[in-house]
C-alpha cells in the first residue's frame, strides 16, 4: 500500500470526530478512521457520496432512510444518513450495542491489531484480508497516535494548536469540536452553499446555525458551526467573564464561545442596540 493524498485529506477532516467517538465509546480512533477510509474509499464510494454511509453498515432493523447497493449480493439494503457526523455516531453505537462485538471492548484501547483482527473474527466484513488492510492503513498513516488521547481538549491543544483552515491538498476542511458542537474554518472562496455540499448538511441550516443570511459572504478563517449553538459557553468559563477587546463585536464574541447571539444579550441584560465598549465585562456561561 502506498501513501495516498486523498486518504490523508480524509484523515485531516475526520480525525477529530474519530477521537471524540473513542473518548465517548472506547473504540480506538485508529480503527474508526481506518474503517472509514477502507469502507468509503476515503469518502468517494457510492455509499458515502449518496448516503453518507462511511462504514458500509447494512440496514439490520434500521428504521431510518436507506440506500440500495450491490455488495455481497445484488441490491443490498444499507443505512443512509443526513451527513458524515451521523454516520460516525451510528458506527460507534453499532459496535457498542451489539453483543457479538462485546469482547472487543475488553481489549486495550491502544491494541489496534487486536481490534482489527477481532472485527474480522466477529464478522464485520467478509474480505479475508480485512484485518490486514486495516492494520496496513493504521501503520502507514500513523493513525495509532490518535489512540493516546486521554482528553479531547488537551489532545487538540497539542496536535491542532494552530487550528489552520487549510489541508495539505487544499480540498476538504478539517472538522473540529468545541462546546458540544462541530465547526470548520472558512477558506477563501467558501460559501454556505459550498460548505453545505461538502459536509452533507443543508446550507440554509448552516447559515441559520451561525445566525447569518444564507447569502452572506464568508471571511477567510472565520468559524462556521455545523450544529445549533448552545445557550452558554463551556463550564470553564462559568466564573470567567469575557473582557471586550478592540475590534470585537457581540457576534464575534458569540462565535468565539460557540453560543447563540441572542443568549449573549440575554445573559447580560442588554438590548440589541448595545455597542460593545473595550473593557466591558460580559457573562458567557
Amino acid at each position: 500500500m502506498r501513501w495516498n493524498s486523498s486518504y490523508q485529506a480524509y484523515i485531516n477532516q475526520y480525525k477529530d470526530l474519530a477521537i471524540e467517538q473513542m473518548l465517548k465509546y472506547d473504540i480506538p480512533a485508529s480503527i474508526t478512521l481506518a474503517q472509514g477510509l477502507l469502507e468509503s474509499g476515503a469518502g468517494m464510494s457510492e455509499l458515502s457520496v449518496k448516503g453518507n454511509n462511511h462504514f458500509g453498515i447494512k440496514c439490520h432493523n434500521w428504521q431510518g432512510r436507506t440506500i440500495y447497493h450491490n455488495d455481497d449480493a445484488e441490491g443490498e439494503c444499507f443505512r443512509s444518513y443526513d451527513n458524515a457526523l451521523q454516520s460516525y455516531e451510528d458506527h460507534s453505537k453499532f459496535l457498542a450495542k451489539q453483543s457479538r462485538y462485546s469482547r472487543l471492548f475488553s481489549l486495550n484501547r491502544t491494541d489496534y491489531r487486536g481490534w482489527a483482527n477481532g472485527l474480522k473474527a466477529c464478522g464485520y466484513a467478509t474480505n479475508p484480508r480485512y484485518a490486514t488492510k486495516l492494520i496496513e492503513i493504521i501503520q502507514l498513516y500513523k493513525l495509532y497516535v490518535y489512540d493516546n488521547a486521554q482528553s479531547y481538549d488537551k489532545f487538540m491543544a497539542r496536535h491542532n494548536a494552530a487550528d489552520t483552515p487549510v489541508n495539505p491538498d487544499g480540498k476538504l476542511h478539517p472538522i473540529y469540536r468545541y462546546n458540544d458542537n462541530y465547526y470548520l474554518k472558512a477558506r477563501l472562496g467558501d460559501t454556505f452553499k459550498s460548505i453545505g455540499k461538502e459536509v452533507g448538511i443543508s446550507y440554509r441550516k448552516i447559515a441559520k446555525y451561525n445566525e447569518r443570511n444564507k447569502k452572506d459572504a464568508l471571511v477567510t478563517g472565520e468559524t462556521i458551526y455545523l450544529k445549533k449553538k448552545r445557550t452558554k459557553a463551556e463550564k470553564q468559563y462559568k466564573k470567567r467573564p469575557h473582557i471586550i477587546k478592540e475590534g470585537e463585536s457581540m457576534y464575534s464574541i458569540a462565535q468565539f464561545y460557540g453560543i447563540r447571539l441572542k443568549s449573549l444579550y440575554k445573559k447580560n441584560h442588554l438590548s440589541p442596540d448595545y455597542s460593545p465598549k473595550v473593557g466591558d465585562s460580559l457573562r458567557v456561561y
